[in-house]
């Protein structure tokens, strides 16, 4: 299907007010925002324009009952300056399944990669160029029917705003195993990219950080044993020279970038296994020295290096050094910008 998409550009971009050699994601905005209504059981008007603040009545029932799902996706410039997306067609699926589980309207996939290719395009200056940086996406939808009452919305809003943004981790990182709070548990929105997930996530955090440590390494809800993700990520270990990864239980997110490392590890001849991972057993693997490589897998921060994980009973140092890790976050970043061939088929040109 066709899309028409109506373009009211800015008269003069702020692109140029950037230093992007020092920017911190979700801090500067870009000069323009796609948006798409629903209403009467379809998505009409689908427009890029100016960024403005949206006008909200106070009863959006997204701020009263959390109808509020996202997406988060990257883009870079190709070597010949053209914008790249990278897979977007599985956030389009995956923005679905959210929106599924929380009651709300799919989006058309088709109309959704076209707003994307057609935003970045139109957004391509603010797009940095530097290493490990690149243009972050964040599509969005929510509920802004005005009505106090425990149902469905009825109207909702999709937008996609840009970010330019840094490396988000240029260092290795700490890990603290939660065993007061949860993130999520199995029929509940683990599984969904819900906004409620991480305001739930936000106070175990900052705890986290306060001892010492950068992310969550979040365990099940029931025996604070088996691992599900980190708070931005999903997480990979490196036992005895094979990999494994918690498996996609019911409450873990399936990340984009963790399917892309999955297939990137197996490209180079490691076994990957996806299965539940107990916090016990990598305790176990770090004593017994078969423990070699951790790291964090996600938009946002690309491949993450974790150098401890801990909390108040025990303490795994991971050793320094990351072959595999380096070289998974190499290979991701260079087919982002197409100095490495895309055999797996995962970019799509915005023009």
């Amino acid at each position: 299907m066709t899309h028409s998409i109506k373009i009211t550009k800015v008269a003069q971009s702020k692109a140029s007010e950037v230093d992007f050699y020092n920017i911190t994601m979700g801090t500067r905005f870009t000069d323009h925002m796609f948006v798409c209504d629903y209403e009467n059981g379809t998505w009409h008007n689908p427009r890029i324009e100016p960024l403005a603040l949206i006008p909200t009545h106070p009863a959006a029932m997204a701020l009263h009952y959390g109808q509020a799902i996202f997406e988060g996706m990257k883009a870079t410039l190709g070597t010949d300056g053209t914008p790249l997306l990278f897979r977007p067609d599985e956030n389009a699926k995956r923005l679905n399944h959210s929106a599924d589980r929380m009651g709300m309207p799919s989006f058309p996939e088709d109309l959704f990669v076209e707003a994307l290719k057609q935003f970045t395009a139109l957004e391509k200056e603010w797009i940095p160029t530097q290493e490990g940086s690149a243009l972050y996406l964040r599509p969005f939808m929510y509920a802004d029917e005005p009505f106090i009452g425990m149902r469905a919305a009825t109207s909702f809003k999709f937008i996609v705003m840009g970010s330019p943004a840094g490396p988000f981790f240029s260092r290795k990182i700490k890990l603290y195993a939660e065993k007061k709070y949860v993130r999520a548990v199995n029929g509940g929105t683990g599984e969904a990219k819900a906004a409620g997930n991480y305001a739930a996530a936000i106070r175990p955090t900052e705890y986290a950080k306060a001892k010492g440590y950068d992310q969550v390494l979040w365990l099940d809800a029931q025996d604070f044993e088996y691992i599900q993700e980190v708070g931005t990520m999903n997480v990979f270990f490196k036992i005895a020279g094979k990999f494994i990864t918690p498996d996609l239980s019911g409450s873990i997110l399936a990340g984009i970038t963790r399917m892309s490392v999955i297939d990137i590890l197996r490209d180079k001849g490691f076994e990957v296994t996806e299965r539940p991972i107990r916090i016990s057993e990598i305790i176990e693997a770090s004593e017994n020295g078969t423990l070699e490589e951790a790291f964090g897998a996600g938009t946002a921060v690309g491949i993450a290096m974790v150098e401890e994980i801990g909390n108040n009973d025990f303490c795994i140092q991971l050793p320094e050094s990351n072959p595999v890790s380096v070289m998974v976050n190499n290979t991701l970043n260079a087919i982002k910008v197409q100095e490495e061939e895309d055999k797996f088929g995962w970019i799509v040109a915005a023009r």
